[in-house]
């Protein structure tokens, strides 16, 4: 691999940061945290090497989250709500994977996971001059936005251009100051092996998401496949497991409390760098917005599936993700009030304030710095609206298609480098294909029920929304709008993608027809967005400057899906006062845990073996009980689902699915205290897969006896 360049960078950005234990690390920092001292026994480079092979090698990424390649074969264990979309999306009322699991018995069984790929880094290269010289002082907050924007696909299309088969990526470490360009190895024929029923894979449900104590059976086994030749190639039935440069080897004895963990993968975003007129907007308005509509969603989606599996299964993957989302918000909003954190990071800004006063130089150059920040964060708290209107086109799928059929429309007229990313064409085929998944699971009853709360939650705010609530389909014509459309055909939306904007209009079809209405909005607010991304790249840029001069630090960027590496140990808590978590779980819990009710069921197999003490070798030598899930101190947050537990000798040793809800803040703010990763021990995900579903083919490709 070749990581020119960025290592020398990503050290000077990251050197002389305060607290070793928080932090998400760019993977080429690792020679800096002097981990030979925390427990590991590998060296920096047995970890990470620019030059040759490493452990990180044996890393991906898989669709939004982390999988690691188990075997030389191309096998990933990662989780099993990673891999959720692809069980659900093969399931039907008569061969029910989420209900009852799926195991391919050999490479011939193992089934097209739809929508999925797989992404390996390569290299990575900093192009900071390179996309802030498009700037020029002239320039509005939007041009601005669009000038980088449009120099980022420049830079991804060349860069893909130049090595055939790869993916790009540009990716902003520090707001409006670092951009970073990854490539990376893109597969797109991905398959499902082996998926625990969703009473393991999903056991304690939305009831235990995000909670700790956890006996979870949250992993998945997918494998990757290319062509003949080594290529990246869509699904064939001659595509060949792919082979990487590294496996990461399996631990089969796990880990104790107390033990040394490093975790690698591509977090999502954080927000610590953020200001605190952000964390108030947060407070205030957009977190609890989206607990009241998330809920209100799943409960209808709930509903509507209650007597029919089939309605069920449709709704099921994204009634998760949107439970996952609404749930982990409501753990933002408590921690939020709870650590008292809004006025925390404002104190610490009046002390920056004072020090910026305290020269007339800074004080010319930053002086409004933190009063222009919020601004930003006021005009949006004023106009919240917008979130309503921009829910119309995804609460609602059939507005979802329908606004994708047509803005891709639009944008395809124009020049490749100049359309929304979606649209460009290394992009679209893409865009399409989750369309089509989207159509696969569109349930127009529910469909129209969630439309018709969005239509009376923007006529409810009243004068803000005049000029669009004009706009808006009647709601007691919703019924024949429904009936007419023909949106929720796959070859309709299918054959769409090749007509242009008028020949769109000219399909008289109800749901576009309503969308070119609400159109010029939606454009509208585009812009909008642009400016005010523009506006505040300038000034997190200018505030990262002036913070690391009255700190006399730097900072680790917040995360961005790219690269990471953090660490810590098996560690218990303490929640709140008079209560100790310790960190390990066992099956024994569960089986208690266990009321026959969902979502608390576990399959009779497993009750029966734990009472007959069957083991076999994956029994903790302490605990004397097969070990469910494990708890440790590292630094997470979303996208970190599926990143391998690794040990001090970089063995897997379980796979992380989720964070105690203490730690859902983590994305604004960490804490030693209240901080904990909560991952499935490899004992149990082996002695699932193994002793109970019988797949014991796929322990011994992991070398696994």
């Amino acid at each position: 691999m070749k990581f020119s360049l960025l290592a020398a960078f990503i050290f000077a950005a990251v050197a002389n940061f305060v607290r070793a234990e928080e932090g998400m690390f760019p993977i080429s920092e690792i020679g800096g945290l002097s981990l030979a001292d925390k427990g590991l026994r590998l060296t920096a480079e047995e970890v990470f090497n620019a030059d040759q092979t490493c452990l990180v090698d044996g890393i991906c990424k898989v669709n939004g989250c982390t999988g690691s390649f188990v075997s030389p074969r191309g096998l990933i264990i990662t989780n099993h709500h990673c891999a959720y979309r692809a069980i659900q999306s093969s399931s039907s009322t008569t061969d029910d994977y989420l209900r009852d699991g799926f195991q391919a018995k050999s490479l011939g069984d193992e089934i097209p996971a739809k929508g999925y790929t797989v992404r390996i880094t390569e290299s990575f290269q900093d192009i900071s001059n390179q996309v802030l010289s498009v700037i020029t002082p002239e320039m509005s907050y939007m041009e601005r936005t669009k000038a980088i924007e449009q120099c980022q696909k420049e830079l991804e299309k060349a860069a893909e251009e130049k090595h055939v088969g790869q993916r790009a990526e540009v990716a902003e470490m520090f707001a409006g100051k670092t951009y970073v360009l990854f490539l990376y190895t893109y597969i797109k024929d991905v398959r499902l092996v082996f998926a625990p029923p969703a009473s393991v894979g999903n056991f304690g449900g939305e009831v235990d998401n995000w909670e700790w104590p956890r006996h979870t059976g949250d992993f998945s086994f997918m494998r990757a496949y290319v062509a003949p030749d080594g290529s990246t190639a869509e699904y064939s039935k001659d595509n060949v497991p792919y082979q990487p440069k590294r496996f990461i080897r399996v631990e089969p004895k796990g880990v104790d409390e107390g033990d040394f963990v490093m975790l690698i993968g591509y977090p999502g975003r954080t927000a610590r760098h953020k200001t605190a007129s952000f964390l108030k907007y947060e407070q205030n308005v957009r977190l609890p917005y989206v607990v009241d509509l998330y809920q209100w969603q799943i409960e209808q989606m709930q509903q509507a599936g209650k007597e029919d599996r089939a309605i069920a299964l449709k709704h099921s993957s994204r009634m998760k993700s949107l439970a996952n989302v609404e749930k982990r918000s409501r753990g933002q909003l408590k921690g939020l009030v709870r650590k008292n954190i809004v006025a925390t990071r404002a104190e610490a800004e009046a002390e920056l304030q004072s020090f910026i006063n305290s020269d007339d130089d800074r004080r010319e150059k930053y002086g409004a710095l933190l009063k222009d920040i919020a601004g930003v964060y006021a005009e949006m708290e004023a106009n919240r609206h917008e979130l309503d209107i921009e829910n119309i086109r995804s609460a609602s799928r059939l507005m979802y298609f329908a606004f994708t059929i047509y803005d891709a429309a639009v944008e395809r007229q124009k020049a490749d480098v100049e359309r929304e990313t979606p649209y460009m064409d290394r992009n679209f085929d893409l865009t399409r294909r989750r369309l089509a998944l989207a159509v696969e699971d569109y349930h127009p009853p529910t469909d129209r029920i969630i439309l018709q709360e969005m239509l009376r939650r923007v006529r409810a705010s009243g004068g803000k929304t005049q000029d669009i609530a004009d706009q808006l389909p009647a709601e007691d014509s919703l019924a024949e709008l429904y009936a007419a459309t023909s949106l929720g055909s796959a070859e309709v939306v299918q054959a769409c993608h090749d007509k242009t904007p008028e020949q769109l209009a000219a399909m008289d079809d109800p749901a576009i027809s309503a969308i070119i209405r609400l159109y010029p909005k939606y454009l509208e607010l585009r812009e909008q967005s642009k400016s005010r991304e523009g506006k505040l790249d300038q000034l997190y840029g200018e505030l990262v400057t002036v913070k690391q001069e009255f700190l006399k630090q730097n900072f680790v960027p917040d995360a961005n899906s790219t690269l990471r590496l953090t660490y810590g140990h098996v560690k218990g808590y303490s929640p709140e006062d008079a209560v100790y978590k310790s960190p390990i779980t066992t099956l024994g819990g569960a089986v208690a845990k266990a009321t026959g009710v969902a979502p608390f069921v576990l399959p009779p197999s497993i009750v029966e073996k734990h009472a007959q003490r069957d083991f076999g070798s994956f029994v903790h030598p302490k605990l004397k009980d097969v070990p469910t899930g494990i708890l440790y101190d590292t630094d997470t947050t979303g996208g970190n689902s599926g990143s391998p537990i690794l040990n001090h000798e970089g063995r897997l040793v379980g796979v992380n699915f989720d964070r105690a809800f203490e730690a859902t803040i983590n994305d604004f703010a960490w804490n030693e205290a209240y901080s904990r990763s909560i991952g499935v021990d490899i004992r149990y995900a082996l002695w699932i897969t193994g002793n109970v579903f019988g797949a014991n083919h796929l322990l011994k490709e992991m070398g696994v006896e």
